[in-house]
């Protein structure tokens, strides 16, 4: 079914405030005051910690240092966060946890070089268009592609093997894989002994999960589990990759540690070509929480909780950072409902369309008290706005870097001028903090750059005259003639205890399935994802067209569809436990019965994020997408 026609966003070109319950345009000199003194009267009535920064994904890695450094060194809080709490914040808490280091380890050159790949939990093939070409160049030089996903998609096609397992059962194949790696002698006893901690427990913990107890709880032959452990396992270079099928989940976190122990296990992290690697969506997403974007660490990843960091940081700005963790964007949400958190500061994010359970967020942000949005679009974030700031589109209007996800910091150029009427991101950041009390003077965003330099070691070596010679440079970059390896954690393979420095942790870990229960009244698993024609919440790909769109569907397998009584194109209710949507019906035999899928690219027109539901990982507090429980239903006839 082709998508509605249906009016695609225009650029915002003039601010906005509300008076009596309206958005009406204003000048830049009211609006910028405006939102200023919402500030001002936070800080003073509530405190800092009243105050939540939204930081962008899609803007520089300059404009998300900058967003930090106001959150932190003008308002006094480490409430900041991004759309990385959305899907790969597990990734980043779990590779951090084990390795001290929230980024992918290996390189795209190291992905073609493998001998064997795994891709779990995604779809590169449509989501990861880029990073899918260097794995069919490994395919293509003898490489076997190993696909787990609970649907049959065009990534699959080109794998040797595909492991169709049942939604939120991630933990048990991986457990399964893990013990037949075990009890067949392919384990990697030299590195384990060397490099890692807590064998002896975790190979105890994975003892139950025989190859004959995994199938039964995951759906997949034990033979394929087999093959994929004896082969993962005997593969000199073996690469793990993950996407938003693993993180985003109610145990995300404990998701990607269970990746990560099949890793420890085989011995494929810190050499060449072995290693673990998240498949970051938004184009920089990666930098965002490289920049200190996050409410738990500051800039290089330098950890909030270590007073000789903030005490560097807190030299060169001038400031007083909290000797505590902030608030992720979940926890954020959760102190709008306490009345907690009455101040919001969000720039080109859109949550209310992009959260589980949108209603509930819409409520949150409609009650808070200050808020302020800037966008390049009115988006529907926007729109809930006391004050609305027209910004500069990142990708073609900025000068400065992005982060992609192999962690190579790469030189944006500015392309266009912004329409008039609209500013740079960080011209209005500096204005805001300028009102507040700090000047700061930067001059573009090489100024930015190098103040991040003086201070995340990992980016030391960076200067833009550098990344414009090589073409983008991967941290950690300490020096200016000096590169690193393109592998991450080599030190795991010293022999010398002081170079190897601390273990990498095995993590015992228990099954946990999806929260969201199947019973007779929600029969059927929905699962989200996203196709190749869309973009998140289709704000900026919705106005071009495609001529693979289709539009949203609920996508049911044939047997599902016969079962049910409807057929191709016909528009059927859809309800959770949260609320009820219509879509129309499209077939899919790549699925198995009793699973449904969606995307969120459409929410004009039909918005998926009125069922999800809003459990969320603990540790990373992203939600659990992957796996709402749902009715549908023939509409009734009308006449």
């Amino acid at each position: 079914m082709k998508r509605k026609n249906t009016e695609p966003y225009v650029r915002l070109t003039r601010p906005l405030v509300r008076d009596s319950g309206v958005l009406r345009p204003a000048s830049w000199e009211e609006a910028l005051e405006r939102a200023a003194a919402g500030f001002r009267r936070t800080l003073d009535t509530k405190g800092p910690e009243a105050f939540g920064m939204f930081s962008c994904a899609r803007a520089t890695n300059e404009m998300n240092y900058v967003a930090q450094k106001f959150t932190r060194a003008v308002i006094g809080t480490n409430n900041v966060d991004s759309c990385n709490r959305t899907c790969h914040a597990p990734s980043v808490a779990g590779l951090a946890r084990v390795f001290d280091s929230g980024g992918g380890t290996s390189s795209y050159q190291e992905i073609e070089d493998a001998d064997v790949i795994v891709v779990w939990g995604g779809n590169p093939r449509e989501a990861h268009p880029i990073f899918f070409q260097h794995v069919l160049k490994a395919v293509h030089r003898g490489a076997k592609l190993f696909v787990i996903d609970p649907r049959r998609t065009s990534t699959a096609s080109w794998a040797h093997r595909q492991l169709q397992l049942h939604v939120g059962t991630d933990i048990p194949l991986a457990h399964a894989i893990a013990r037949e790696i075990i009890h067949s002698g392919l384990a990697n006893t030299a590195f384990i002994e060397r490099a890692t901690e807590g064998f002896a427990e975790f190979a105890a913990s994975v003892e139950p999960w025989t190859l004959e107890a995994a199938e039964e709880a995951t759906g997949v032959p034990a033979e394929l589990i087999r093959e994929l452990a004896h082969t993962y396992a005997r593969a000199d270079r073996g690469q793990l990759s993950w996407t938003l099928g693993i993180t985003e989940h109610h145990n995300g976190t404990d998701n990607v540690l269970s990746l990560i122990n099949l890793a420890l296990l085989a011995g494929h992290v810190g050499r060449y070509g072995a290693g673990l690697n998240p498949l970051r969506g938004q184009n920089n997403v990666q930098g965002g929480g490289d920049m200190g974007a996050i409410p738990d660490r500051m800039p290089g990843f330098q950890n909030i909780l270590d007073a000789d960091v903030r005490a560097k940081f807190d030299a060169a700005w001038g400031s007083n950072i909290p000797p505590h963790k902030g608030l992720n964007l979940t926890q954020m949400l959760d102190a709008m409902d306490r009345g907690d958190l009455t101040c919001v500061y969000i720039i080109g994010e859109n949550p209310v369309q992009s959260e589980a359970d949108c209603e509930h967020t819409i409520k949150r942000l409609s009650n808070v008290d200050h808020l302020v949005v800037q966008d390049i679009f009115l988006t529907k974030t926007a729109q809930l706005a006391d004050v609305v700031l027209p910004a500069s589109a990142a990708w073609c209007e900025s000068d400065g870097t992005f982060t992609n996800s192999e962690r190579r910091v790469q030189r944006v150029r500015k392309a266009l001028e912004p329409p008039e009427g609209a500013r740079d991101d960080i011209q209005l950041l500096c204005e805001l903090a300028r009102r507040l009390g700090h000047d700061w003077n930067y001059q573009g965003g090489e100024d930015v750059w190098n103040e991040v330099r003086t201070l995340s070691p990992m980016h030391a070596g960076m200067s833009y005259a550098r990344l414009e010679e090589l073409g983008g440079i991967q941290w950690p970059c300490y020096r200016e003639d000096e590169l690193e390896p393109t592998f991450l954690h080599g030190r795991l393979w010293e022999e010398d205890p002081e170079k190897r420095g601390r273990p990498a942790p095995f993590t015992v870990i228990a099954h946990s399935p999806p929260v969201d229960l199947l019973t007779e009244d929600f029969p059927i698993r929905l699962t989200t994802g996203r196709r190749l024609d869309s973009y998140n919440t289709g704000v900026q790909s919705g106005g071009f067209p495609s001529p693979l769109r289709r539009g949203e569907t609920l996508d049911l397998c044939p047997a599902d569809a016969v079962r049910l009584g409807v057929v191709e194109e016909e528009i059927v209710r859809i309800s959770s436990r949260r609320g009820e949507i219509e879509a129309p019906v499209r077939i899919d035999e790549g699925l198995r019965p009793g699973l449904a899928f969606m995307t969120f690219h459409f929410p004009d027109e039909i918005d998926v994020n009125v069922i999800t539901i809003e459990a969320t990982c603990p540790v990373a507090g992203t939600a659990e997408y992957k796996a709402a429980a749902i009715r549908v239903e023939k509409l009734p006839v009308t006449v």
